[in-house]
């Protein structure tokens, strides 16, 4: 081969290259965002109705990620069936996604463990990965898997609780609304160690997505004085038959979701779930520009808001101790 050859040659080679270089540039970047109740109708367009997922969209497009433009946003839910969760995962994993965005837990990890190596996963909000085997340390997660938390610790669950027994001292007999698999974790364990101090019988209303109607049925027949709804994925997702219940059965409740006080219950105590949806934005910023996730923290929440629902009291004939309304963040007069 001369050298003219040669030269055309390399310079052939090059220019594959720079193109094949420059499509790649050009590639949008490929995130998903799954949701384990809430329907995929909640999480459409750029002002989504799931108030996680509009804090997560609008934040994206604050950073310059734009769908169309250089973002493609592949939406999913489970709703309300875990065992669909692995088959989602498998198809996102087909259409190589660049981070993956989920809600849920431990529990529902469980479900997929040893696929995350495939590709870099954010937690929208769910329980401590570490006692799961899907983290080193919070600060250190050393795997694939970051993200955010929904409750700082067992005492959050323990806290709320209590604000509850604040909000009504005659308060004896609670049903807990709960997944088993929620049951289960150090945060439910926490509300079972402080109910007897309080006074309260704790009553498991095992929540069941997939049969609501059982679960209510089941609810009135313990004839609890008050509902106290888990941080569970499945609660928000469902929040709006929940808070109907609530209102047809005369029963105050303790939410872990500021929406759901807006929407009728009695109290919150809650992080903010649109401030998760823009945190976990950030994550998804950085890991697109090259970071590991094992080497970005885990956060736990620092803050929380109480938000009394005062109008829903005096529905429901209740006389909230002064001493609380001082202490909530918000009051819905």
């Amino acid at each position: 081969m001369n050298r003219i050859s040669r030269a055309l040659l390399a310079a052939g080679a090059l220019g594959v290259a720079l193109l094949a270089a420059a499509q790649d540039a050009q590639r949008p970047y490929r995130v998903a965002a799954i949701l384990t109740t809430s329907p995929v109708a909640e999480m459409a367009g750029p002002d989504p109705d799931h108030p996680t997922i509009r804090g997560f969209v609008h934040e994206l497009r604050a950073l310059g990620y734009v769908e169309g433009r250089n973002l493609v946003l592949e939406r999913r839910s489970a709703g309300g069936k875990p065992e669909t969760y692995p088959g989602i995962i498998a198809e996102l994993i087909r259409l190589r996604m660049d981070v993956i965005v989920t809600a849920g837990g431990g529990a529902l990890f469980k479900r997929v463990k040893g696929v995350w190596d495939a590709v870099p996963v954010v937690m929208l909000g769910g329980d401590d990965p570490v006692p799961h085997g899907f983290a080193s340390s919070l600060a250190h997660p050393g795997g694939n898997l970051t993200g955010l938390l929904v409750v700082s610790g067992p005492e959050h669950a323990a806290k709320r609780l209590q604000l509850l027994k604040e909000a009504i001292p005659t308060l004896s007999r609670v049903a807990y609304l709960s997944t088993r698999a929620v049951w289960e974790l150090p945060i439910s364990r926490a509300i079972r160690e402080a109910a007897p101090s309080l006074g309260i019988e704790l009553l498991l209303a095992e929540h069941r997505p997939v049969d609501l109607d059982a679960t209510f049925a089941a609810i009135e027949r313990m004839r609890p004085d008050a509902l106290f709804v888990s941080v569970g994925a499945e609660s928000f997702g469902q929040r709006e038959q929940i808070l109907r219940f609530a209102a047809q059965a005369r029963l105050p409740g303790s939410y872990p979701f500021t929406p759901m006080a807006e929407g009728g219950g009695l109290m919150s105590y809650s992080v903010s779930v649109s401030g998760l949806g823009r945190r976990a934005a950030h994550y998804v910023d950085r890991i697109l520009k090259g970071a590991r996730p094992g080497d970005l923290p885990i956060e736990a929440p620092t803050t929380f808001e109480l938000v009394v629902n005062l109008r829903t009291a005096r529905a429901l004939g209740l006389t909230i101790p002064q001493d609380l309304l001082l202490q909530a963040d918000r009051v819905i007069e």
